[in-house]
């Protein structure tokens, strides 16, 4: 058993707190999915599980954890900066698990995950994986410590579809308890068996949470319910108010204008009934005011973000090539394998496009291909957003900095409206971009986007950070996007929802797939 007892955290720098007398016990077989938007402390959340050393430069905590006997095992959402230059053979012979395993069991755990079963044994540095291979190289080291309880930290980025399907099982299959971070919608609704939920509400000035023992589509449809019941009875008694203070006010009106247009002769008798009445009135009024802190509230939840990418301008003619590609070989980035031979991609006017593959296929490299020349165009506008945000963004910048291109008072105010509508705090526009979670890195990339006039999108992983609530208004966004989009995606409700293509990149070229 493993039991969180009234922990609080607070950041340091604007004293926000993001979790409140939150406490939590995961028995085994519990696999509990943590969900909330961006930057509420989920992240956060799971390195103090780990290890509370890792957030107290941020973060002022308060509670207590309680293990009997559980060893975790953790996954970051990001490969550790000491880890990158390690080479796959350094980062696995540093582990004290992996030295118990024999070479067939590692080849045997290698071959689950879909890689060669020399795969421990290269001297590629880590940094140069695919995004998926780091996240299978992670979990596999994470498997030969033999933990009791994992802590996953988006498990689902940068994987293959087929990845993916094994990381449902093994998260499924998990004999111990399972704390999970995810994008991936498909992912939560197959293996989540309890839910718990960060929001901040009131323009981010009061966290709240909910723990809920129930599949994660069950959660999100009976908290909609109970949200619309509880609308729906605020806003009749809200109405049933409003008649009745109408009514009160004209009974103290009319009580009033007689009292002040009584005569001389009548003030005695006449007078005392109507002060009788007035003091009636009060009193009616003093119990209703009484009645009304009783009304049931409005609800209040954290809305999703709201946005809008493109606009008529945008537009691409049915008939206009947008990108007619080919290649006779697509190299690895380091230059040392063929990953893939006779690469022909054909897109014209608005269509919406993605690539899909194994892990390590070439899926970016080819993407990067494909943003050098369309950048380089003048008859269209491309914009591109890569896998690694911190190939484009200034670390040290905020984000206003980041996206201010003219320095006038009117476009500062601009990006803080747009930046307010993406759900970040007046404190959070100034914070250095570095401090951001990895969801609020990618809404500053995709305002970035949205205030360049771009009318062709290249967006590697572009749901990859953000959470299963905003999810649905970013595939909704790039569906009804009015230009072209190219993207590289293992979200399966990303390629159903949005997508009028899918290419698999496999050795021998790329082949179309039905969406």
């Amino acid at each position: 058993m493993f039991q969180i007892k009234n922990l609080t955290l607070v950041h340091r720098k604007d004293l926000r707190t993001i979790l409140e007398d939150f406490s939590l016990v995961l028995n085994d077989g519990d696999r509990a999915v943590l969900i909330g938007e961006e930057g509420n402390g989920k992240s956060t959340l799971m390195k103090w599980i780990y290890d509370p050393e890792m957030v107290e430069d941020y973060i002022e905590s308060k509670g207590e954890k309680v293990m009997s006997g559980e060893k975790l095992g953790y996954l970051p959402q990001e490969l550790p900066e000491n880890d990158k230059e390690k080479t796959v053979y350094e980062f696995f012979t540093e582990k004290e698990g992996a030295s118990g395993y024999t070479p067939g069991e590692l080849a045997k755990l290698t071959n689950e995950f879909g890689l060669e079963k020399e795969f421990f044994y290269r001297e590629q540095k880590m940094r140069t994986l695919s995004g998926g291979e780091r996240v299978k190289a992670q979990m596999m080291c994470i498997l030969t410590e033999k933990p009791t309880i994992l802590l996953l930290d988006e498990p689902s980025n940068d994987i293959d579809i087929e990845t993916l399907e094994l990381m449902e099982k093994l998260i499924s299959g998990w004999k111990g308890a399972v704390l999970f971070i995810s994008h991936d919608e498909t992912l939560i609704e197959h293996t989540a068996n309890r839910v718990v939920h960060f929001e901040q509400i009131r323009r981010k000035t009061k966290c709240r949470h909910t723990v809920a023992n129930m599949p994660y589509r069950q959660y999100v449809d009976e908290r909609l319910n109970t949200f619309e019941k509880q609308e729906m009875l605020a806003l009749g008694e809200r109405r049933e108010k409003k008649i009745r203070d109408e009514k009160l006010r004209k009974m103290e009106q009319s009580v009033g204008a007689r009292l002040d247009n009584i005569s001389h002769a009548d003030r005695d008798m006449i007078g005392r009934l109507l002060k009788k009445k007035m003091k009636n009135v009060k009193a009616m009024e003093k119990r209703f005011e009484r009645e009304d802190a009783e009304m049931t509230e409005m609800p209040e939840q954290e809305e999703a973000i709201f946005f809008k990418l493109g606009d008529r301008n945008s537009a691409i003619p049915s008939g206009k090539w947008v990108l007619q590609y080919s290649s006779d070989k697509l190299i690895s980035a380091d230059g040392g394998r063929v990953l893939a031979e006779d690469i022909e991609l054909k897109i014209r006017g608005s269509e919406k496009i993605a690539i899909v593959g194994t892990n390590g296929c070439g899926k970016t490299t080819l993407l990067n291909l494909l943003a050098e020349e369309l950048l380089a165009r003048e008859d269209i506008r491309a914009e591109y957003m890569p896998q690694d945000y911190e190939k484009l963004l200034d670390m040290d910048e905020t984000p206003v900095d980041y996206l201010d291109r003219t320095g006038d008072k009117e476009e500062r105010t601009r990006i803080r409206t747009y930046l307010g509508s993406l759900k970040y705090t007046a404190d959070e526009m100034e914070h250095p971009i570095r401090e951001l979670s990895g969801g609020q890195k990618a809404k500053v990339l995709l305002l970035k986007l949205s205030m360049s006039g771009a009318n062709v999108l290249i967006l590697d992983e572009p749901t990859r950070n953000f959470s299963p609530l905003s999810g649905p208004v970013i595939r909704k966004m790039l569906r009804e996007f009015p230009g072209a989009v190219i993207s590289v995606s293992h979200d399966r409700k990303y390629l159903a929802e949005v997508c009028d293509k899918i290419y698999r990149l496999t050795p021998e070229g790329l082949r179309e797939e039905r969406p």
